[in-house]
């Protein structure tokens, strides 16, 4: 027996979580190993803004790198997130860029860049805690970014 087909399929929808802006340090440069280029950017600080809440980005963070040759970056950010009720929220962000081989190298070199040159897409998940923001464990996210010389700026939406 087939499966029936809906004869509408159910529409995703994106509905804003938060804004956030990571202060980054100076990029600790690994090397070019087999993979690619290997890098670590530390999360010094930030902010956080959504919706009825605030939050602050805690030091201590990491932002892994691995560029695969001249145009294309996968990212791995791990950092700590206190809202201003106290409350911490891990975040786990996986990202790519991709971009002109002359912006990459911007990019790498710490330059600004125009952003509209930039796909920075993400999928961020977190996990609390919290009773208020508990919802988040269950949810999938997805985001888009850009890359400034010291700050990443991130906007989140939870997939409804």
């Amino acid at each position: 027996m087939e499966a029936a087909v809906p004869s509408s399929p159910l529409a995703l929808q994106l509905d804003h979580f938060a804004d956030l802006a990571v202060q980054v340090g100076t990029p600790i440069e690994v090397g070019t190993t087999r993979r690619g280029r290997r890098r670590m950017i530390p999360i010094i600080g930030g902010q956080a803004r959504g919706h009825g809440w605030t939050a602050r980005v805690l030091p201590g963070g990491a932002d892994y790198q691995l560029v695969v040759g001249d145009t294309h970056a996968e990212l791995q950010a791990h950092y700590v997130m206190e809202t201003d009720a106290g409350d911490l929220v891990y975040v786990h962000n996986r990202a790519v860029r991709s971009a002109p081989a002359a912006v990459t190298a911007k990019l790498l070199r710490g330059e600004p860049v125009d952003p509209a040159q930039v796909y920075f897409r993400c999928l961020p998940t977190f996990e609390t805690a919290s009773p208020t923001l508990g919802w988040i464990n269950d949810r999938l996210f997805a985001g888009s970014g850009q890359r400034h010389p010291e700050q990443v700026v991130m906007s989140f939406y939870a997939l409804a």
